[in-house]
């Protein structure tokens, strides 16, 4: 059937279904004994992550992320598991990288899959570790956008309505990475808790108490980036703010200036011919032009003694 592969060393099988829909979830319940309630969650949309203690077997969602290079967006793909002793049935969208090499992986070398499927516990351990060693990436392309967004901020010739929404799908990408991200260390510790019923050795735990410590290096970039990203915004309106400011200052300055100009012209322009200065004067025109130059430029001799330009 399409998009559903076995892959088998020894007495482990594993089988993956991608881009799951009725179909291939329908042939998961004829061929195992799951939950038809599990096996639902499993179709879109999205579920919460989780883990479901079963009678033979565990079965765990969790989110992970992948960008989007079209959008540009960093989006969540869900990915299903179905643990048992002896086989691990894993659903996923077909999105995540990690699970698609490993799976090919395992498929071209013989001696990949003899190291991985030697036990349903590493196998389980390397999907884990491979998925959110994927992470890593991702967090480095968003420390690349904080850098970048930092110089454009500092370069006043960068248009600012680009800046803005630059941040703003910064931010939207960091939060969607903290959503995702969020329920992974309570997953895998309820993880480790439940693990007894499928593994009698304790090893496994080993192994996930360093997963554990995967998400906590994840989790500390995700709340830095988010420190930064907000202390980037932060300055990036604060210097907004000051180039209005210094905008509306200017226009005042020539408005404060031009006013007497103004006040000057009308009250040469009234009709009391007979009291007016310089009427009479063949350089009438010429007098009223230098008394209001040299009005103008005693007040920006002012102001700029005052330093308010």
């Amino acid at each position: 059937m399409n998009h559903i592969q076995k892959i088998s060393h020894q007495n482990l099988t594993w089988h993956i279904i991608d881009k799951p829909t009725k179909k291939q979830i329908g042939w998961i319940g004829e061929n195992f004994d799951f939950d038809k309630k599990d096996l639902q969650d499993c179709l879109p949309p999205n579920q919460r992550p989780k883990v479901t203690v079963k009678k033979n077997y565990l079965f765990m969602i969790l989110m992970f992320p992948y960008y989007d290079k079209k959008t540009q967006e960093i989006k969540s793909s869900e990915v299903d598991f179905f643990i048992a002793k002896n086989k691990i049935v894993l659903v996923h969208n077909n999105h995540l990288e990690p699970i698609l090499n490993l799976q090919n992986q395992c498929v071209k070398n013989e001696q990949t899959k003899a190291k991985f499927l030697s036990d349903s516990s590493k196998l389980l351990y390397e999907i884990l570790n491979q998925l959110l060693h994927y992470c890593f990436p991702i967090l480095n392309h968003i420390n690349q956008d904080l850098d970048n967004i930092e110089d454009k901020i500092l370069n006043v010739q960068k248009n600012k309505a680009d800046i803005i929404l630059e941040i703003m799908r910064i931010k939207k990408n960091i939060v969607n990475f903290r959503k995702i991200m969020q329920a992974h260390r309570s997953i895998i510790k309820k993880l480790i808790k439940n693990s007894g019923i499928i593994y009698s050795s304790t090893h496994l735990n080993i192994y996930l108490e360093h997963l554990i410590n995967h998400t906590k290096d994840i989790w500390e970039f995700l709340e830095n980036y988010k420190e930064t990203i907000n202390a980037l915004h932060e300055a990036h309106e604060s210097l907004l703010s000051h180039r209005l400011n210094e905008i509306i200052k200017t226009l005042t300055i020539f408005s404060v200036i031009v006013f007497p100009l103004t006040l000057m012209a009308a009250i040469f322009g009234m009709n009391t011919m007979n009291s007016m200065p310089f009427i009479n004067s063949v350089y009438d025109f010429w007098f009223v032009v230098a008394i209001m130059f040299v009005g103008a430029f005693g007040m920006l001799i002012y102001f700029k003694k005052k330093k308010w330009m």
